[in-house]
């Protein structure tokens, strides 16, 4: 079946991802036209609260690129992209802030982050394989082979639906020690963080979104075989 009744779901679905994935870019490029009145620069705001929250053995470290910011818990690491390590922007330190939530779920053992490093060598090892299995059973009419994919592939959508509440509950302390320790102030600064953290969020729900829709359909495509 080349075509299916939820294609039309999936393809609007597809659309809201690529429109998140421009907003997050063009919010993080607005309020990185704004300084903080901190003026801390990301790395500046990721060292300061990392070590307030008992993580000075983790370092801050730039990485090129753009919006490559990340938290490594294997090495135990905060990388942060060129304008987010180097600026003192809205943008700037709220990405790097964001980050820092993750190290702090890390130290915290946050069940979600928990179960997300779990599954994620799962994740590995299926993500790959379970398209070849949906095609092969699907054409092949091999229902088993059909099945399989299915497992494989829902390990992949768990992933990812597992990985809204880790990064709301990142941005969500994120915003909250920023304006504790005052990275931010008054109400303009507090919205053009939330501004750019609900940005970046809503790329990671248009895209289990995404996911989430193709599950769904390979289930109807494996009912109607039986």
């Amino acid at each position: 079946m080349l075509f299916h009744p939820m294609d039309f779901l999936i393809f609007i679905a597809f659309g809201l991802s690529l429109w998140a994935q421009f907003r997050v870019k063009g919010t993080f490029a607005r309020f990185a036209d704004t300084a903080a009145s901190s003026g801390m620069t990301g790395a500046e705001a990721a060292r300061r609260m990392l070590d307030a929250n008992g993580l000075s053995h983790i370092p801050v470290e730039h990485v090129p690129g753009m919006l490559t910011d990340h938290y490594d818990p294997l090495s135990k690491v905060v990388r942060l992209s060129d304008r987010v390590y180097f600026e003192n922007s809205i943008s700037a330190i709220s990405v790097a802030c964001h980050e820092v939530g993750h190290a702090i779920q890390h130290k915290a053992a946050y069940p979600m982050l928990v179960a997300r490093h779990y599954i994620f060598p799962v994740v590995n090892l299926t993500s790959g394989v379970a398209p070849l299995l949906l095609l092969a059973g699907i054409f092949m009419g091999l229902s088993g082979l059909t099945l399989l994919g299915i497992i494989f592939f829902s390990v992949a959508v768990t992933f990812q639906l597992i990985t809204l509440p880790v990064e709301f509950n990142a941005s969500s302390r994120a915003k909250r020690l920023m304006t504790e320790m005052g990275f931010i102030n008054g109400a303009a600064e507090q919205a053009g963080v939330s501004k750019v953290l609900n940005a970046a969020a809503l790329t990671y729900v248009a895209a289990a979104l995404v996911s989430l829709l193709e599950l769904l359909k390979f289930i109807m495509i494996f009912r109607s075989e039986e």
